[in-house]
């Protein structure tokens, strides 16, 4: 007879199904037919424990440690552009590349493994701060070099709207292949680990023969770590090269604006003291 906390317990246990392995998915069939169940006695509780509970602990473990390092990251960011707007616009970008996770597992109908896909999630932030980072920094360098050309002593001076936009549309076109590649190469990569193709290159150099062969029983576990960063990489790309240079765009668009209200402000006490 089992006790804890003082109360008997009773624990029923069962493996599951051959080619299954969300243990979620098949928790919540059974907590549908549990619900049939009526007229229990008020001292009986049904707890659903094992593996399900240690999927939730390493969620909550790995959903804490992604924002924390989102934090670092974004601080981090902040230090280096001086400013909030750009590190704004990455953190914008890392969270509408989960659109593609959440859609390639939807039209493959693949499960969320909890462990493994969170951790391409964080992995796939990293890439795609990478990316970003590149892309504004050299626009930055870009606008820079526009205004030392003419002439404007203090940095902190905007750019009209058409050379910002010039800057921009320069710096996007050759931050182009650094991106392309980037996302080509993490791609091609990952599809062996993703697939779990597998090479014995032990027998390779002893017999030449490499016993190639696909779908490893590794590729259970690391298979999902390696889909979500592909999927995810691939909206990534679309989004540093399109979404991060229009949402620049717009924040450049607001801070003209806002700066030009202010000299408006200004010139106005200076109009008034000049009339009288």
């Amino acid at each position: 007879i089992k006790h804890r906390d003082g109360e008997r317990v009773v624990t029923v246990y069962s493996g599951l199904k051959p080619g299954f392995t969300d243990a979620g998915a098949i928790v919540s069939e059974i907590q549908k037919e549990m619900d049939e169940f009526k007229g229990l006695p008020s001292d009986i509780k049904i707890d659903y424990t094992g593996q399900l509970e240690e999927q939730n602990k390493q969620q909550m473990f790995l959903i804490g440690a992604f924002f924390s390092g989102l934090g670092l990251i974004c601080l981090i960011l902040i230090f280096q552009f001086g400013g909030i707007s750009k590190p704004l616009i990455i953190m914008i970008a890392i969270f509408l590349s989960f659109i593609g996770v959440f859609g390639g597992l939807m039209l493959t109908g693949w499960s969320f493994v909890i462990m493994m896909t969170m951790m391409g999630i964080i992995s796939l932030a990293g890439i795609v701060v990478n990316n970003g980072v590149v892309l504004l920094d050299y626009t930055q360098i870009l606008i820079d070099r526009k205004k030392l050309k003419l002439g404007m002593d203090d940095m902190s001076e905007l750019l009209t709207l058409e050379d910002a936009k010039e800057a921009i549309i320069v710096g996007g076109k050759a931050r182009l292949r650094p991106v392309i590649l980037t996302a080509i190469t993490t791609v091609l990569g990952l599809i062996p680990l993703a697939i779990g193709l597998n090479i014995d290159f032990f027998s390779l150099f002893s017999e030449f023969n490499p016993n190639i062969y696909i779908g490893v029983d590794n590729v259970v576990f690391w298979g999902p770590l390696a889909w979500t960063v592909i999927f995810g990489l691939l909206v990534a790309t679309f989004l540093t090269l399109i979404i991060v240079p229009v949402l620049f765009n717009i924040t450049y668009r607001i801070k003209i604006r806002v700066r030009g209200k202010g000299k408006k402000e200004k010139e106005k006490p200076e109009e008034l003291e000049a009339a009288a």
